[in-house]
């Protein structure tokens, strides 16, 4: 089982003045413990208090995901770095597809490419964005992952769409990972979400909730920790059935999820963090996601590289 750190707020203490400092602390750390992966949000507000202590109020620091993927790639030497997930609607596919494969070229390729369809209006509208109908949003969003697979085999030639038309696509250098960085959409909609993870994804993402008790609405019902394990494996079994009807092997999808935990004496320790892994391993999880909000006091990272990741890597 693979391990990854999600960073999903900045307001550590001494922020601002010290984000840039603790944030190439935190990823040097993860680094060094074993993670295998790291990510940043895609957001321009922060989440909102709905979600409790976990992220904060809107106003709260949020930096710019990509500029920040590409800061976590150059402080690093092995970690793989990605926005958890990019939303669809910031910016144009083929640039997009431009700045990850740079970012996968300087980082000799440790890149993942995280999308999503965006579902944050008021950041969306805050920001000047048009906020379509979900429909749209997913219409968009499919166009950008034939954009974005067009692209990445090579092919110059134009592409009409209904949202954009490329002229000469053209892209070099190519990305270091072949046949290029893999591409993780973020969701669990059952008849359109994880169809898109069959037909075009090569990893797929989906947030479990927490038994951490300052989460907001990640403890609300659709995030409840008591059937988070049969929720997820009913998931899978969807998405496997989508493999089946697009005729592509379900093996070639890596299973990933996220979730929250606190290691310190009042909240989880290192035992707890194993249980959840192997529990997500059995219904065939590969790659676990852990947001940690207290990950600004690095020692969480320690415990986690001395006593979670090598117990785990078996799974």
């Amino acid at each position: 089982m693979r391990i990854g750190l999600h960073i999903g707020k900045f307001n550590w203490p001494g922020s601002p003045i010290n984000i840039s400092d603790k944030l190439t602390e935190i990823a040097k750390a993860a680094d060094n413990a074993g993670f295998y992966s790291i990510w940043i949000m895609d957001h321009i507000f922060q989440l909102g208090a709905q979600y409790g202590e976990i992220h904060g109020p809107e106003e709260d620091e949020m930096l710019e995901a990509y500029t920040t993927v590409a800061h976590l790639a150059a402080v690093t030497k092995r970690i793989k770095v990605g926005a958890q997930v990019t939303c669809n609607f910031f910016r144009n596919p083929a640039l997009l597809v431009k700045m990850l494969t740079t970012i996968d070229v300087l980082s000799k390729g440790r890149t993942y490419f995280g999308i999503g369809a965006g579902w944050f209006e008021r950041e969306a509208v805050g920001y000047g964005y048009d906020f379509p109908s979900l429909k749209i949003r997913f219409q968009q969003l499919e166009e950008s992952l034939k954009i974005i697979k067009h692209i990445w085999s090579g092919n110059t030639q134009p592409f009409e769409g209904k949202f954009i038309t490329l002229k000469e696509p053209l892209n070099n250098p190519p990305p270091i990972t072949k046949p290029h960085p893999p591409i993780l959409i973020g969701g669990s909609g059952e008849k359109k979400t994880l169809r898109f993870v069959a037909k075009y994804a090569d990893a797929c993402n989906i947030v479990i909730g927490t038994t951490l008790k300052n989460a907001g609405v990640l403890t609300g019902e659709d995030f409840t920790w008591d059937n988070a394990m049969e929720r997820v494996k009913h998931k899978y079994s969807v998405l496997k059935q989508h493999c089946k009807d697009v005729g592509r092997p379900y093996s070639q999808i890596e299973k990933t999820v996220t979730t929250y935990i606190q290691l310190s004496p009042d909240a989880m320790s290192a035992e707890d963090v194993i249980e959840i892994c192997k529990k997500l391993s059995k219904i065939g999880c590969e790659h676990v996601v852990f947001n940690m909000p207290n990950v600004h006091e690095i020692k969480p990272l320690e415990i986690m590289g001395q006593h979670v990741i090598p117990k785990v890597s078996d799974f």
